[in-house]
């Protein structure tokens, strides 16, 4: 009777001590360089000899002997939730993501969708993160910041419209946008502004600070500002535009590009002139805007900190304890073109 052939075994997993025989050096000196250290001078051949060896070997450094040696966890959470994320939003969580993991951060996303704000931050403390970048449409409450704190979290920061009471606060405060679009309409001489909301009711923490910045905007001239509830799909679009002149506007500001492409269409297609019977502007500078007949004003928006925004979270780490610190990261200008 015929054997199968004997199948490969996987051989032991490569460990620290292995790095070091292989380079010639101590396990102190592997730690030093593969941790990126700076208070010890190794010189850049040795740097180069121990990285070769660990790439040879297929070393993986393990989190939780890291946070055994560090005496508290290095991994970031940055819960998620089912949400359409802007460019804005990617950017930012983009760079935190690559500036965290060049801090020696084991950078970790959990999904958080359907969850209560206090049913959240026990899912997430099991985890026991030393620090926690969480979505402003997740309301952390005094609890949940508790529970975060007692399960060894030094920093829990909150990303969204608005500060959280407790917790240090990177916010992106969406009056400005709202505010920036209307005040270049009116700018313009519109006096009639229609704003739109999205149906979605994921967006409203960022829907309706818009419209109160550009309430704002009006409050010292002679001009109206109405809501216009909206959802994204054409047929929802389309009847909107079938009663346009009906609602005597002359301008809207669309929320997003998104929405005010969509619109956009949906009142050329009724016959609406734009920009001349209608100004239309939206916010987030997508291409797709500018290849548009005519091409999309819009609010381009950037976030902007004094120092790296990983670099920040680290320090929050470092240096726990302290006043929650408030952050204003957006930056918001108006680009015009041929809509408005």
């Amino acid at each position: 009777m015929s054997q199968l052939p004997k199948q490969p075994t996987e051989g032991p997993v490569p460990t620290s001590a292995d790095v070091a025989r292989l380079a010639g050096v101590s396990r102190a000196t592997v730690s030093y360089v593969l941790n990126d250290s700076t208070t010890v001078r190794i010189s850049e051949s040795t740097r180069r000899r121990v990285r070769a060896a660990a790439t040879e070997l297929g070393y993986v450094p393990h989190a939780a002997a890291r946070s055994l040696r560090a005496g508290h966890s290095r991994t970031v959470l940055l819960p998620t939730v089912d949400l359409p994320a802007g460019p804005l939003h990617q950017h930012f969580l983009c760079e935190l993501e690559s500036g965290l993991r060049g801090l020696d951060y084991t950078v970790v996303q959990y999904g958080s969708t359907g969850l209560g704000a206090d049913e959240a931050a026990l899912a997430w403390a099991e985890l026991r993160p030393v620090a926690v970048v969480a979505p402003g449409t997740i309301a952390l409450t005094p609890q949940g910041i508790s529970t975060l704190r007692r399960s060894g979290a030094r920093a829990v920061v909150t990303l969204g419209p608005r500060p959280v009471a407790g917790a240090h606060a990177l916010v992106m405060d969406q009056r400005e946008i709202g505010g920036r679009a209307v005040g270049h309409l009116l700018a313009g001489g519109r006096r009639r502004i229609g704003v739109i909301m999205p149906e979605d009711q994921g967006l409203a923490p960022y829907a309706e600070p818009r419209l109160s910045g550009a309430r704002h905007a009006v409050r010292n001239h002679v001009a109206l500002v109405e809501p216009l509830p909206l959802r994204y799909e054409e047929d929802s679009a389309a009847r909107l535009a079938a009663r346009w002149r009906a609602l005597r506007l002359d301008a809207v500001f669309a929320y997003d590009d998104a929405h005010a492409m969509l619109l956009m269409r949906a009142l050329q297609d009724a016959g609406v002139d734009v920009p001349g019977e209608t100004a239309v502007i939206g916010a987030d500078d997508l291409v797709l805007g500018r290849l548009l007949r005519p091409r999309l004003s819009t609010v381009r928006t950037e976030a902007a900190t004094a120092q790296p925004l990983a670099d920040l979270v680290d320090r929050l780490v470092r240096q726990p304890g302290g006043a929650p610190e408030y952050h204003d990261l957006l930056r918001a200008e108006v680009v015009h073109r041929e809509s408005s």
